[in-house]
C-alpha cells in the first residue's frame, strides 16, 4: 500500500476490528481496505488498514486486555528497525 504519509490514526478494539473497518469504509465514498494482517484470527486480523477517501487509517484488534475506548493513536509506518528506532 502506498500513501503519502506514513502517519495514519489507529484505532484499538478488544474484537471486531476487521467488520468496524468494513463498516467505516462504506460511510465514505472512495474508501477501501487496503491491507490486513492476521494473528491466527482470520475471521478478525489483528491489523486492518483501510482508507478513507484520502485518510490513512489502521484498526489493531488487542483482545480482551485492552478493551475499545474513545482513545486514538497515531501510527507511522517505517521502512526498517533503524528509522523506528530513530523516531
Amino acid at each position: 500500500m502506498e500513501h503519502a504519509s506514513k502517519v495514519r490514526t489507529c484505532f484499538w478494539f478488544e474484537k471486531g476490528g476487521h467488520a468496524a473497518a468494513q463498516e467505516y469504509v462504506t460511510f465514505i465514498p472512495n474508501s477501501r481496505i487496503e491491507a490486513e494482517r492476521e494473528n491466527g484470527q482470520p475471521d478478525d486480523p489483528m491489523v486492518v488498514e483501510f482508507t478513507l477517501t484520502d485518510a490513512p487509517m489502521m484498526i489493531l484488534t488487542a483482545g480482551p486486555h485492552h478493551k475499545l475506548t474513545p482513545a486514538a493513536s497515531i501510527s507511522v509506518l517505517t521502512e526498517d528497525q533503524d528509522e523506528t528506532d530513530r523516531l
